[in-house]
């Protein structure tokens, strides 16, 4: 079985992470991806309440291929690498994708032993509106360059060893969860 894992805060959920999980879905061949809600984001600050989080994920995630969970909040995790280690841990038989939009590389030296996460488990990357290609040049992603594969054989990225990782260049999805919180609209054919 092949899952895309999808973590964010999800405050609020929006199109925009639908659209990297369909995206992830429909071009890398998963059977599911798995929207899970952190209990916070150690970057960010306090988020809203992980009950409201995980309600705002259910609508916006579509189909059943689609499964949010809290599960990272249950098994007192607060760490992607952790996350991922106890993943793997769980489920041995399962072949794990990490998943992110582009707008967040510019953060993810930041993130706690990101070297962990590019060796524990593939990564597609969803291009994500002033997050094109250029968003590439952040150092992890450099310094990994010769484990990135093409766009034609990014649908094997599950079967390969990590690290592993692919750009998808994608349309866009103007929509941001900060935008949303501030009140300001900016969703697709809002006006």
């Amino acid at each position: 079985m092949r899952v895309g894992l999808l973590g964010g805060s999800f405050d609020p959920a929006h199109s925009g992470h639908a659209h990297v999980a369909e995206e992830a879905l429909k071009r890398l061949g998963l059977h599911q991806v798995w929207w899970l809600v952190s209990p916070q984001n150690p970057l960010k600050p306090e988020s809203s309440p992980l009950q409201d989080r995980l309600a705002s994920a259910r609508t916006a995630a579509r189909g059943r291929r689609m499964v949010v969970t809290d599960l990272e909040s249950r098994w007192g995790l607060r760490y992607t690498a952790d996350t991922l280690g106890a993943l793997r841990r769980a489920y041995p038989g399962v072949r794990f994708v990490w998943l992110m939009g582009a707008d967040n590389l510019s953060s993810f030296r930041k993130w706690r032993r990101w070297g962990e996460i590019l060796a524990a488990a593939p990564i597609a990357i969803v291009s994500r509106p002033l997050s094109g290609p250029r968003a590439l040049t952040a150092k992890p992603f450099v310094r990994f360059a010769q484990a990135r594969l093409s766009n034609s054989a990014a649908r094997a990225l599950a079967d390969r060893q990590a690290p592993a990782w692919a750009f998808l260049p994608a349309r866009f999805d103007p929509t941001s969860s900060t935008a949303l919180r501030r009140g300001r609209v900016n969703r697709p054919g809002a006006g």
